[in-house]
């Protein structure tokens, strides 16, 4: 029995309305393939929502709570989706993360997969139930929902598609494929036909929110390919997998949710003190890049979404140091062997002054 696994991002989601399409493009797949399984995430904006609400109530919320909150946005979205497919005829069941035998290990807010028990999902699909998962979450040793950070459904999907063998991988959202550069923001950005897994997460961790770079990972380790596509067209779509790659630009990313964070000390920092504060940082789920150290001073950087996080934290701990923070704006060019071949060199330099005087004018 052939199987496929279909994510569909919020975006695909965000009313009944887009409801109906995913239903309609899920039962006209269901015609290829005996067994479907669907990931789907938050409907809109609702995480997001649910971040704000929980900020109004706390700064700084706890994150084993926030975790029991986020999840339920996912949540909403596979109960709509399987009512309405039950509804037009379709036998359809949702499943929560942990009811699909997704379980984590016990960092909250960006948890990881450590195994998937498959046994309720399989049984389900012998029934020929379509099942809708809830993206995002699972759950850990101590029976806590964890979530695995935004974007996380792209991974839950992908590991799916490990944990069940399944034929195929797509990714569906409101963009047909992936593309150049941002192309709500670069009308001249081109969509790729293929991209390499390598590449792909260069793209990912560059800041682009096109897939969950852990979802990549996945991906590459246990070689199975990922299909992004647009929800609401048949045209397009780009193939993330493991080709052979070739020397030529394949996207510029803007990534402006960055900050830079700066301690600085009258005397001198010693290295046990820089090792005691890059520790702390990594303990309490802080994502650090490009950690230096100089005499008196330490900078790294860090996602804006952890900066009152870190402020915190660095306040509560290390009160000697004075605490500057600094906004960054980071620009990528991604593609594999671009450094060694001069052509590449010279077209990503026109690209990035396109780029540039593009991003001026918003």
């Amino acid at each position: 029995m052939n199987t496929i696994i279909l994510k569909f991002g919020g975006t695909s989601v965000a009313d009944n309305i887009k409801l109906n399409v995913v239903a309609k493009k899920i039962i006209d797949l269901k015609k290829e393939a005996n067994n479907i399984v669907v990931v789907v995430s938050a409907q809109g904006k609702r995480t997001n929502q649910l971040i704000k609400e929980a900020q109004e109530l706390s700064a700084i919320p706890q994150e084993r709570e926030m975790d029991m909150l986020l999840a339920t946005g996912e949540q909403v979205t596979a109960a709509k989706l399987s009512i309405l497919l039950n509804r037009k005829g379709h036998q359809a069941i949702a499943l929560t993360g942990w009811q699909a035998g997704i379980v984590t290990n016990t960092i909250h807010t960006s948890a990881k997969i450590e195994k998937i028990n498959t046994k309720r999902i399989e049984e389900e699909l012998k029934k020929e139930k379509i099942v809708v998962v809830a993206g995002f979450q699972g759950v850990n040793e101590n029976a806590d929902i964890t979530t695995l950070g935004r974007g996380g459904s792209d991974t839950t999907a992908v590991a799916l598609q490990v944990a069940l063998k399944a034929d195929k991988c797509y990714i569906f959202s409101d963009v047909d494929g992936i593309y150049s550069a941002d192309p709500n923001m670069i009308t001249v950005a081109k969509r790729l036909d293929e991209i390499s897994f390598n590449e792909m997460q260069e793209v990912a961790d560059a800041g682009a929110k096109v897939l969950h770079n852990r979802c990549i990972q996945i991906g590459k380790k246990f070689n199975c390919d990922i299909i992004a596509k647009s929800t609401f067209s048949e045209e397009g779509g780009t193939k993330i997998c493991q080709q052979i790659e070739t020397a030529e630009v394949k996207s510029i990313v803007k990534n402006e949710k960055l900050e830079v964070i700066q301690m600085e000390k009258k005397e001198n920092i010693q290295e046990t003190q820089t090792y005691d504060i890059y520790q702390n940082l990594l303990q309490n789920n802080i994502i650090v890049e490009t950690f230096q150290k100089e005499e008196k001073q330490i900078q790294f950087r860090i996602k804006k979404e952890q900066q009152n996080k870190v402020q915190e934290l660095l306040e509560s701990k290390y009160p000697d140091y004075e605490i500057k923070q600094k906004e960054l704006v980071k620009l990528s060019i991604v593609g594999y062997g671009i450094i060694q071949d001069a052509r590449c060199i010279k077209s990503s330099s026109r690209n990035t002054k396109k780029t540039q005087n593009r991003n001026n004018r918003y």
